[in-house]
């Protein structure tokens, strides 16, 4: 089993800057990805930012230059954060983690709010 703990999300202004953390705890050995995705209401998830155990990551187009995702461990556990830089109104939506393992793990989601 994996768990997934996020914390970080919240209101900023436009232009701003907020960071995610997602701390994964339990089988960590089996996580060979983590990433973040988003979703407004009525839409599809969708990838944002992915990590992967060998060392590559995969932005999606709309965050590429403004978003950076990194990982620090310890013997158990994984920590994934989503540097957001220059976020937009855009940005606004509800930011999940996930872990992809022998099956995957959803985190609660956080809520980012871009506005004045």
């Amino acid at each position: 089993q994996v768990q997934l703990v996020e914390s970080g999300g919240g209101l900023v202004q436009p232009g701003g800057s907020l960071r995610l953390s997602c701390e994964a705890s339990g089988r960590v050995f089996s996580i060979y990805a983590m990433g973040w995705y988003r979703q407004a209401p009525g839409n599809e998830r969708e990838l944002v930012a992915l990590w992967r155990r060998d060392g590559s990551t995969t932005y999606a187009d709309v965050v590429k230059d403004r978003f950076t995702i990194s990982k620090d461990s310890t013997p158990n556990t994984i920590t994934v954060y989503l540097q957001m830089d220059r976020l937009k109104p855009e940005d606004t939506d509800v930011y999940y983690c996930n872990a992809i393992h022998i099956g995957t793990t959803w985190g609660q989601g956080t809520q980012v709010t871009v506005g004045p």
